[in-house]
């Protein structure tokens, strides 16, 4: 493997033995931190020294975190990297204890005199911080109830755990017979591969066999279900709030407008995603198409092979429209091994980028020289940009931004990269699948997203008006959504009604609206980038470089969308709508 795809981690340290000085430094600052428990809001100089030695053991923390995190994800087998990693999750344990008390000595001082002391401009990078513990001091109860619930934390997530047992270790789905005729084992992880099958038959197996399982046990994961969601309604009660949703929201620094918004938006242009369906089962040359038949490719023409060097080169011209800075950036990153490209034995499997505060963000990847590995690169350098930016303007407690705006950077460069390949491919056929790809990826990043955030709400909602819900009701429930949202161009199957039952997301409550938000964001922004709106592209940046100093919500308005408005959510359908057209064409 030539050194230039791989990592170079020494740019985090020289060495191991400059690591563990580092780590050394953290100890000692952590024990500076200690002395100010019980005194941390007395004076202003207390609290503003506390917080510089916060400032300062989280910098150092980064590095070593990452280069243990790292160094392990190269080689997973390789003991003493195991060794390293587990030294610096050990000590970010330590640094969570040490650092325990400044949240609620915040809380429950007078917020008069820290409102106050915050005022004084030494406190410019540290204000946001403190002003967000003193937001959610309405939601905060006294010391000794925090402690019961501290204590409950673990039986609170005992159902998500459960579901995770069952069915992680516990499901066997059976054997099917593949397209060459040969009987395999089915897993969790092998079903979309089958789904993708060109043979209805094989889907339809996987289908068949995925469901089967899940309504053997269905009254068992609708108790663990319905458990979950009374814990969390239980605590958002506690905590004050009005709803679980409006708990989750306000931990998102969303609201509930940008919820019911985005679902308004959506059930009113369903119309749109029925065209797709519609499309899709024309390509397919279906009389009847099924819910196993939604993930299949029409347009696949084969596997293309690209080299890392050509993948390199085609993100590069893609992203030239986001202006010098950005591409002598990424030219950085990949001149300067930022990204470990190639799969190895034992290294992590998947790919993701990791920002290192005052270093560089490094890039995973697993590249195996298909065309959607170009698609991976230009997405994880979208993160990689963003970190870059928030760490390089803000300082380590304003620059991590929001899951809210997380996956924006990264979806905007898949869209600038997909609309880049399909302009410049000559073979219509080729155009074709590019441009069902990105269909595809709205339809299961919007549509679908938001018919799984209206299950969630509609339950949630149900089980806090005290509505008794069995797992009949919870089945007839999806099943519905999934006729209102696929329309009538497909057979709804009876088995599609157990689906909810293997979504994850569910016991992470209302985590998925936020695909959906991500997705219209992207599609708003990289509209704009695309049509050349002057100033748009610098608007963008600047808004990048803003980490979390600011409300999530408020810094997508600096790229003028709003996610408390239905336009947003309209625009990004009326893309999708666009899409569709150009794709109908094609054929």
């Amino acid at each position: 493997m030539e050194e230039k795809y791989n990592w170079n981690l020494q740019d985090i340290f020289e060495n191991e033995e400059q690591f563990k000085k580092e780590k050394s430094k953290i100890t000692d600052i952590l024990e500076k931190i200690k002395e100010y428990q019980g005194v941390l809001c007395n004076t202003s100089d207390n609290l503003y020294n506390c917080y510089k030695l916060y400032e300062q053991a989280l910098e150092k923390f980064e590095k070593v975190y990452a280069y243990g995190m790292l160094k392990y994800h190269l080689d997973m087998s390789n003991q003493e990297g195991i060794k390293i990693f587990k030294e610096v999750e050990t000590l970010g344990t330590e640094f969570s204890v040490a650092t325990s008390f400044i949240t609620p000595e915040i809380t429950y001082a007078d917020e008069n005199a820290i409102r106050g002391y915050t005022k004084e401009d030494r406190f410019n990078g540290y204000a946001r911080d403190i002003n967000d513990i003193l937001e959610k001091k309405k939601h905060i109860l006294s010391k000794e109830e925090e402690n019961i619930l501290a204590n409950f934390s673990e039986t609170v997530s005992a159902p998500e755990n459960t579901f995770d047992t069952l069915t992680n270790a516990e499901f066997k789905f059976g054997t099917l017979i593949d397209e060459g005729g040969k009987e395999v084992e089915m897993t969790d992880s092998t079903y979309t591969l089958y789904l993708k099958s060109k043979d209805q038959n094989v889907r339809k197996q996987a289908f068949n066999l995925m469901y089967n399982k899940y309504s053997e046990f269905i009254n068992t994961i609708t108790e663990m279900y319905i458990s979950n969601v009374k814990a969390k309604s239980t605590i958002a009660k506690l905590r004050k709030y009005n709803s679980s949703l409006e708990r989750a929201v306000d931990n998102d620094d969303a609201s509930l407008k940008v919820y019911e918004r985005l679902i308004e938006a959506v059930n009113e242009d369903m119309n749109v995603n029925y065209e797709f369906i519609k499309l899709k089962k024309k390509m397919l040359k279906l009389d009847e198409m099924h819910m196993y038949d939604l993930y299949v490719n029409p347009c696949e023409q084969g596997k293309d092979e690209i080299t890392f060097e050509d993948a390199k080169q085609e993100v590069l011209n893609a992203l030239q429209i986001l202006g010098k800075e950005y591409i002598n950036k990424l030219e950085e990153a990949f001149d300067n091994r930022w990204i470990d490209v190639y799969a190895k034995p034992n290294k992590r499997g998947g790919a993701y980028s990791m920002g290192v505060y005052g270093v560089h963000p490094y890039v995973l990847t697993n590249f195996v020289n298909s065309k959607r590995d170009v698609s991976t690169i230009a997405h994880e350098l979208g993160h990689s940009m963003h970190s870059y930016y928030s760490n390089r303007e803000q300082n380590v407690l304003n620059a991590n931004y929001t899951i809210m705006v997380a996956e924006v950077a990264s979806t905007v460069n898949e869209i600038l990269l997909s609309d880049y390949q399909i302009k410049n491919e000559k073979d219509n056929r080729k155009k074709a699948e590019l441009l069902y790809e990105l269909l595809e990826m709205i339809r299961a990043t919007l549509f679908r997203q938001a018919m799984f955030a209206e299950f969630e709400k509609d339950v949630h909602d149900k089980i806090e008006n005290n509505v008794m819900l069995s797992s009949d009701d919870l089945n007839n429930l999806y099943y519905n959504l999934n006729k209102k949202y696929f329309g009538p161009d497909v057979n709804i199957d009876e088995q599609i009604k157990y689906e909810w039952a293997r979504i994850p997301h569910f016991y992470s409550d209302f985590y998925v609206y936020k695909y959906c938000t991500g997705v219209s964001s992207a599609i708003a922004i990289a509209s704009k980038i695309l049509n050349k709106e002057p100033g748009f592209v610098e608007k963008y940046i600047e808004m990048l470089k803003q980490g979390c100093s600011k409300k999530s919500i408020d810094l997508l308005k600096m790229v003028d969308v709003d996610l408390e408005s239905k336009d947003t959510y309209k625009s990004a359908i009326e893309f999708y709508n666009k899409k569709i057209k150009e794709l109908k064409n094609l054929l």
